[in-house]
């Protein structure tokens, strides 16, 4: 199964994944409407998204009715990843040095559907890329803590899914609730969502991201980061 969609953000090489700076940071801006300076090709500490990942294992597995995926690694620039084959529910998506990248658990009915799973892609990608600052500003103002703006260390860390069932047609997100647990300059954050099709609740999940560095809440820090992020959208825009 070969989603076109997905085609100009990774290239097919000696039975491997590749992802270019220019790739990634094309998904990012263009698919999850991500603007995080770390997927700039430029960066100095540069990563594939995670959601990439997420869209690539979708391509290549199919979608789930209950899937688990966690990362354990940032993917750099040209990485090359190695999809198994063989598929027994547990997938583990590894570089050529056995180094892990992300880890998967999926169960249940699969489903093969391309315009589903392509649906289904990009409304998570969307919802996902706009954590910041749609999500994130109003949770971290709540609880009064933010992480450094000269060094923001927020980490992707998990996210899970349940379908009642497959038979849907395109699926929407719908963000449920927040959570901030505050430890010391570590935050554990996580977003739970609902999944939507014909108006009717199709299924829950989650995501979960780590929140290193925690300071006080700097409104005019956090003002200033917005804007920057607002800039680099119509810029963006404006380039297309």
């Amino acid at each position: 199964m070969t989603f076109v969609f997905l085609d100009p953000f990774h290239t097919r090489q000696d039975g491997h994944i590749l992802i270019s700076a220019e790739q990634a940071s094309a998904f990012a801006k263009d698919i999850a409407g991500d603007f995080n300076p770390i997927h700039n090709p430029d960066a100095r500490r540069f990563c594939v998204p995670g959601d990439l990942l997420f869209a690539l294992v979708l391509n290549r597995y199919g979608l789930s009715e209950k899937m688990s995926v966690r990362f354990s690694g940032m993917v750099g620039a040209n990485v090359p990843l190695v999809f198994p084959k063989v598929d027994e529910g547990v997938i583990d998506i590894k570089d050529t040095a056995d180094k892990a990248y992300l880890h998967l658990e999926h169960s249940g009915e699969t489903s093969q559907d391309a315009d589903l799973i392509e649906s289904l892609t990009r409304a998570y990608v969307a919802f996902s890329g706009h954590n910041f600052p749609f999500i994130m500003v109003p949770l971290m103002e709540k609880h009064q803590v933010m992480f450094n703006p000269k060094r923001p260390m927020v980490i992707y860390e998990s996210m899970a899914f349940e379908l009642d069932s497959l038979d849907i047609k395109q699926p929407t997100l719908e963000l449920a609730d927040t959570t901030l647990d505050v430890k010391g300059k570590r935050g554990d954050a996580l977003f739970r969502f609902n999944i939507m099709a014909d108006g009717q609740l199709v299924g829950t999940g989650t995501k979960k991201l780590i929140v290193s560095g925690l300071m006080p809440y700097d409104p005019e820090a956090m003002a200033a980061l917005v804007e920057e992020f607002n800039r680099l959208k119509e810029e963006h825009k404006a380039s297309r």
